[in-house]
């Protein structure tokens, strides 16, 4: 069934015009947005989401996109063997006028006061044992996947294997010695964050199936990773940071939960997670072999960041990894 008509059979919405938002075509009707997702997810994960939503939405957080009822007080609406929710915008965001680290800090403030902590969509204090399980079941299949398709990409993947194990292996032993430091303060307790945090805070609406309950270093890691992957980078890293630390100041531990997971190679899983959902091999070959390009690049800037970040980290005595 066409979006407009489950709009008006399931929700009695009689929309008025289409529009697109944040790239994702929808539905006016009055002064709100309607969108629809698909539900892939257990439904206590969603309704997890949904409950971060609604407790953004009475913090002021008037462009995340939220779940409605329909007509029968439903969350999902099943068309045609699948489930859906139907999303509602009320004000997508004009003009953000704050910087990307002050952003940032202030959502994570918000987030941070959250009374129940999540149990399905949440990572906290869990980093090790899901990385651990990650590297597991990655060696284990991509070596499978690379016999059922011997590509140049598959072959590639394989080449590189070792040292995404190896890497990925300093960062769990590196989060192990992390976990054992006991500097932290009341910045490091939980909040809402982002699957991936890609600087969603600066685009028009907040996606409710974005949404996961983590550690704040999380968030602050991906924003961190992106820069570092830039040509430069190292500048807006440094005014990032700054802005992060001037309205909620990180603690060593936090510190040290930052560091281990930008050395953890996320940015090589997601591609090759990737390559187990689609079979554009030549598209995954290429996104791959440009990412290795910039990867030393990378690790030079990574063997900066306590600096860049004005943290004297030998003084605090926060160890560094040497071979960057």
């Amino acid at each position: 069934m066409p979006f407009r008509e489950l709009l008006h059979t399931y929700y009695e919405l009689p929309v008025e015009e289409k529009i697109v938002l944040d790239g994702k075509e929808g539905y006016k009707h009055d002064e709100y947005f309607y969108f629809i997702i698909n539900v892939n997810n257990k439904e206590v994960i969603h309704m997890e989401q949904a409950a971060l939503a609604y407790y953004l939405l009475e913090n002021h957080f008037n462009h995340t996109a939220f779940p409605i009822q329909n007509r029968y007080g439903e969350w999902f609406t099943t068309d045609q063997g699948k489930n859906h929710m139907v999303l509602q915008v009320q004000q997508p965001l004009q003009d953000q006028r704050l910087s990307p680290g002050e952003s940032l800090a202030s959502f994570h403030l918000v987030g941070a006061n959250y009374d129940y902590e999540p149990k399905a969509i949440s990572s906290y204090g869990q980093w090790k044992a899901l990385w651990i399980e990650k590297l597991t079941v990655f060696e284990t299949n991509l070596e499978q996947e690379a016999k059922k398709h011997p590509t140049h990409y598959y072959q590639l993947i394989m080449d590189i294997l070792p040292y995404v194990i190896g890497i990925s292996e300093n960062a769990i032993q590196y989060l192990q010695e992390s976990e054992q430091d006991n500097r932290f303060h009341e910045a490091d307790q939980g909040t809402i964050s982002f699957r991936r945090y890609t600087n969603q805070l600066e685009k028009p609406i907040l996606w409710v199936d974005e949404f996961v309950y983590d550690h704040p270093a999380r968030d602050l890691a991906e924003y961190i990773r992106m820069t570092l992957l830039k040509d430069g980078g190292e500048d807006e890293l440094v005014e990032f940071l700054k802005d992060y630390n001037s309205i909620r100041p990180l603690s060593v531990f936090s510190w040290r939960l930052l560091y281990a997971r930008l050395i953890f190679p996320i940015h090589f899983f997601d591609i090759m997670q990737s390559g187990f959902l689609t079979d554009d091999f030549a598209s995954l070959y290429t996104q791959m072999t440009d990412l290795l390009d910039k990867q030393a690049d990378y690790e030079r800037k990574l063997a900066d960041f306590f600096q860049m970040g004005g943290v004297k980290h030998e003084k605090l005595n926060i160890p560094v990894i040497k071979w960057l």
